[in-house]
């Protein structure tokens, strides 16, 4: 019996475990669906898979290059570990062995998951004939290699981040690629929704009009994790028409789905154990069975907090490694690197990470998962699981609920996890902000015509605004670039702002850059006084100077970490839709006022508040849409303003939380206010809001599906165990200990009438 059955075996025959779990599922094993290589994939490919042990591939395999031959844009959506690189690379390899002058851009969301492919490829490609040149071209290349890559780079890999702001707007540096270019692959499609997504969909529009200035029309190949909809959001990404491949061919060995929910340890208030404590108690338990885990959480900090935790509890001789490392955004590459390579080797025996390792990255073969808290979506959480049992026998998930109303949803309703396909991804490309930055870099790029169209979208009045701002000229019925600036390094594609600020250690002799956070979080994780922890080691900021966009920080060995409030003040500025009944329902733009006010030191291990401080940063403004739902009078009946403002406060705790899970989003994409008396509506009203500049589409889809949404919030509220509400539906007790349970059932029974 290996160690992991042994352990399995334990939990299952104690009864104090088994009363926290809510569903036990046994994925079982299922045999793969084999089919010979097709006949037109080159000898030389055939010999290099059979060097490599494979003599046959998986249904979804042929399936993808017989469509890839035909020249469709194809899209291969499987599980994790089904072998979807083998969907790309073959028929990429196979038409530069005919054509050696061909090319291909690979895109992955992640830089780590660039290096990881391009070994991939180069094990492949590595007996061939024909030599084949394949290169990472991202941040971390160095300075001497990138004039080669340019000029004989068969396969290119690199990221959206580093297409936009470094090779589209070059591209006469890359002639050879873009006169060549066969094939753009597209893996992890399913990260291309949101911000992100909206912003890769212009990207894609401005290297398809930079391919058709050279004369070249690529094929697309896309791969993605299981979601509701790849073809509509494939679609959305390239604007074409595509073969949509979702058979799975490959095997997959037997894992145990455990659904887990810490213990009561407060009926009356519905307090469960911490889901940070619970994971590192069970992850310490497999660690030191020798069962290599990894253990995902939902935030930078509670990354560095677990991993102190596990290090605590596996206690180690002084001087000796314990095995257990951290893994987030923020390290620097050659650190994850080295902790790749260790997890593959297998001298890392426990990882803590953010979902930067939820993605394809080869880690080798990993007994457990255990996810802190629900992933946010039915896709990533099974992406995260499908970490685990990649290339052994059984296999460990387990998700640690959290005491947030979603996670609570999730594990009373195992049903609704189990039973329901993935969701739907969202990206909107013609959100105007989105828009107008990447018409501005296509500018810089190449000239428009009149009339002329970006992807599918008239840009005419795009044009015309950025005449009138002086950005661009119209010469004879052409749009020409007239600024001296470069747009898009202005630009980032991963958040609503454009800049991250860097945070340097001054505890050495000579100061160092250790990370780095995005320019909006940083108020909330790097003011003054804030406690910012790095692999495991706390540092105090010093000083945030946030017009240089750098936060100074000093070691130091404390028994708390920090959490910042955030203060919002909304206001309408154009309704695009509404509907007035029993309630009042509408979509359209708000301006959003954000500050800082103050933090709060929490002690490590009880969680309890040691004390707050003030913050003192200037307050954010952003432009965004959002869904709104108001209650005339006739509506609430008897209850008094004082119950409706309590129901309104518990529901924009809960809402968020709840939409994400039918939105594909994370819970920190969308946030509510409440207004008892709102300016605009003079009424009682909830807002939930899209939380990046412009929004995404969500109060749309939200407009269009609320009862669903609201539906399941009810749910959410009355599984609780709770008497009065609680961190687990409604959210902590208000101030002036108003409770908000029967208030939030009440307008929930308004909203669903």
């Amino acid at each position: 019996m290996s160690n992991l059955s042994e352990m399995l075996q334990l939990w299952q025959e104690d009864p104090a475990f088994m009363s926290n779990v809510t569903r036990w599922e046994i994925v079982p094993e299922s045999k793969g669906d084999y089919l010979d290589f097709p006949a037109y994939l080159d000898p030389q490919l055939r010999e290099a898979l059979q060097n490599r042990g494979i003599g046959k591939l998986y249904s979804h395999q042929t399936a993808a290059i017989e469509a890839v031959e035909q020249g469709n844009h194809t899209v291969v959506v499987t599980p994790t570990a089904s072998g979807k690189t083998l969907c790309y690379n073959l028929p990429v390899v196979s038409a530069m062995i005919k054509e050696p002058s061909s090319r291909a851009l690979y895109l992955f969301p992640t830089k780590a998951l660039s290096q990881d492919q391009v070994a991939e490829l180069r094990e492949l490609t590595a007996g061939l004939e024909t030599t084949l040149n394949c290169h990472t071209y991202d941040g971390d290349t160095e300075p001497g290699l990138r004039q080669g890559i340019r000029r004989s780079g068969h396969i290119v890999v690199t990221n959206p981040d580093m297409l936009h702001s470094a090779i589209l707007p070059h591209h006469t540096k890359w002639v050879q690629l873009f006169q060549n270019l066969k094939f753009i692959v597209i893996d992890e499609m399913h990260q291309y929704r949101g911000v992100f997504g909206s912003h890769v969909a212009n990207v894609i529009r401005r290297i398809k009009r930079i391919c058709a200035f050279y004369g070249s029309s690529p094929r697309f190949i896309l791969c993605s994790a299981t979601i509701a909809n790849p073809g509509e959001l494939a679609e959305v990404l390239i604007e074409e028409p595509l073969k949509v491949i979702t058979e799975n061919g490959a095997p997959q060995a037997e894992k145990h789905f455990v659904l887990y929910n810490p213990p009561v340890i407060n009926t009356e208030l519905g307090l469960r154990r911490s889901a940070m404590l619970e994971a590192q108690r069970i992850a310490t338990e497999l660690i030191r069975k020798k069962i290599q885990t990894i253990i995902f959480t939902r935030s930078r900090i509670g990354v560095e907090i677990l991993l102190t935790y596990l290090r605590q509890g596996i206690k180690t001789k002084t001087g000796q490694d314990s095995g257990i490392r951290g893994y987030r955004g923020g390290y620097l590459p050659r650190e994850r690197r080295a902790i790749e390579e260790g997890l593959r080797k297998g001298e890392i025996k426990g990882v803590v990470s953010t979902n930067a390792l939820e993605l394809g990255i080869d880690i080798g073969a990993l007994d457990a998962c255990i996810m802190t808290g629900y992933p946010g979506s039915i896709a990533s959480t099974w992406q995260q699981a499908g970490r685990s049992g990649r290339r052994s026998g059984a296999s460990l998930a387990m998700l640690v609920a959290n005491s947030e109303p979603l996670n609570q949803y999730m594990v009373s309703n195992p049903d609704y996890f189990f039973g329901r396909t993935p969701e739907r991804a969202l990206a909107d490309p013609d959100n105007l902000i989105i828009l107008t930055n990447h018409v501005r870099c296509a500018a810089f790029e190449l000239p428009f015509e009149q009339n002329a169209r970006f992807g599918r979208t008239e840009v005419s009045e795009i044009l015309d605004f950025l005449v009138d701002e002086d950005v661009i000229i119209n010469s004879n019925g052409r749009y020409l670039w007239m600024e001296d600036t470069y747009p898009a390094e202005e630009i980032s594609l991963r958040s609503a702002t454009r800049e991250n600020v860097v945070i340097i250690d001054i505890s050495g002799p000579s100061p160092r850059v250790i990370g780095e956070v995005d320019r909006f979080s940083a108020p909330m994780l790097v003011h003054e006084e804030a406690i910012y922890m790095h692999a495991g080691l706390q540092y105090q900021v010093e000083k945030l100077d946030f017009a240089e966009k750098k936060a100074y920080v000093r070691q130091v060995d404390v028994n708390y970490f920090t959490d910042a409030n955030l203060s919002v003040d909304l206001q309408i500025l154009d309704t695009f839709e509404e509907n007035n009944g029993a309630v009042n329902l509408a979509y359209g733009e708000v301006r959003i006022n954000a500050l800082v006010s103050m933090f709060k030191k929490v002690r490590f291990n009880t969680h309890e508040n040691l004390g707050a401080g003030p913050v003192d940063l200037p307050e954010t403004e952003m432009h965004t849409s959002a869904f709104w739902l108001s209650f005339p009078p006739s509506s609430t009946g008897a209850m008094p303003l004082s119950a409706v403002q309590s129901g309104l406060i518990s529901l924009a705790n809960v809402l968020p939380q709840v939409a994400s899970l039918f939105l594909m989003g994370d819970p920190r994409d969308l946030r509510a206010v409440s207004q008892v008396k709102a300016p605009f509506t003079e009424l009682p009203t909830l807002y939930l809001y899209d939380n990046f500049p412009g929004g995404v589409g969500y109060s749309q889809e939200i407009y269009n599906i609320y009862r669903d949404i609201f539906t399941a919030v009810r749910r959410v509220i009355t599984d609780c165990p709770c008497t009065e509400g609680c961190p687990s539906c409604i959210g902590p007790a208000q101030p002036g200990g108003e409770t908000g349970k029967l208030p939030a059932l009440q307008l929930l029974g308004v909203i669903l009438k």
